[in-house]
């Protein structure tokens, strides 16, 4: 049965007009953005295809374009109209950090490196530089690789911190397909580089990890 034969209250974009944008379930949210399916399967089925095969929106956003070529019905053009979402959001939600007091918005500085980093298949370590008033001046990765193997020179960030006259940061990094506890290595890299930038007068506030569908902060646990 086509959407379009579906009772009004059960179209997913009928839904989202008469109750709202949060109303809406992931294979929803997908469908509307599909705006058609295949033969044989409507958007919503589609969408449910693909959450089945990627694990969650993350996994979708984190497949390569071979990836999702396998999908019946995904190709380049939803492939490329994937990433701009993706890139698109990280841009919007980084609009409002550069206006937002960083540590008074933990929520949102949360969803901001989940969009940067929540969909990345390798580990890679990240700092929002701030400014007087904690607001982003930008974001950066600065190095990638497991934080086990590759190095993380305090030396570099510091350079960094000062190159964008930063006041304070935000450390964070990813634990791709993990779980987002830190480890004994991610506790001693924070208070490295927290007594390092302490000597050019960069407060570090907090350091988040980001796994596919939760967070770590080193702040709210007091630790940072």
């Amino acid at each position: 049965m086509a959407i379009t034969d579906w009772p009004a209250t059960e179209r997913p974009r009928e839904k989202l007009l008469a109750q709202g944008v949060h109303a809406l379930s992931d294979a929803e949210l997908l469908a509307i953005f599909l705006r058609v399916g295949i033969a044989g399967k409507t958007a919503v089925d589609l969408a449910r295809d693909l959450l089945q095969r990627f694990n969650s929106l993350n996994g979708i956003f984190s497949a390569s374009l071979p990836q999702m070529q396998q999908v019946l019905g995904m190709g380049v053009s939803k492939y490329c109209q994937l990433q701009v979402v993706l890139e698109m959001s990280k841009r919007a939600l980084g609009e409002t950090l550069q206006q937002t007091d960083s540590y008074r918005s933990p929520a949102q500085v949360k969803s901001y490196l989940q969009l940067q980093l929540a969909h990345l298949q390798r580990e890679v370590f990240g700092i929002m530089f701030l400014d007087a008033q904690h607001r982003l001046i930008a974001y950066e990765i600065l190095f990638e690789g497991s934080l086990m193997q590759t190095s993380v020179y305090p030396r570099e960030v510091i350079k960094r911190g000062l190159a964008h006259n930063a006041a304070a940061v935000i450390l964070s990094h990813n634990h791709p397909g993990g779980i987002a506890e830190p480890s004994r290595a991610d506790h001693a890299l924070t208070q490295s580089l927290k007594e390092a930038l302490q000597l050019v007068d960069i407060k570090v506030l907090d350091h988040i990890i980001v796994a596919r569908q939760d967070t770590y902060s080193f702040s709210e646990k007091g630790q940072c």
